[in-house]
């Protein structure tokens, strides 16, 4: 009975071992492909940046806190 069962075992390991060693066989890297760059003359931001003037920046406005918010950050 024990000889039948380590038998079973080994049948079992073995083809499991099988199993794995073939899928790893026969597996290589994948090559990350580089991004292309094209030439600046022939993208379309190239081309609107030229024709619209950029935004000027806007002036930045102090938020001022209220007193639910100052007990807010105490609390944390």
């Amino acid at each position: 009975m024990a000889d039948l069962v380590k038998e079973l075992i080994s049948g079992v390991v073995d083809s499991v071992l099988k199993e794995i060693l073939k899928k790893t066989t026969g597996r290589a890297t994948t090559k990350r492909t580089r991004r292309k760059t094209r030439p600046a003359a022939t993208t379309k931001v190239a081309r609107k940046t030229t024709s619209a003037k950029p935004k000027p920046a806007r002036k930045q406005v102090s938020k001022r806190r209220t007193a639910a918010g100052r007990s807010r950050q105490r609390r944390s």
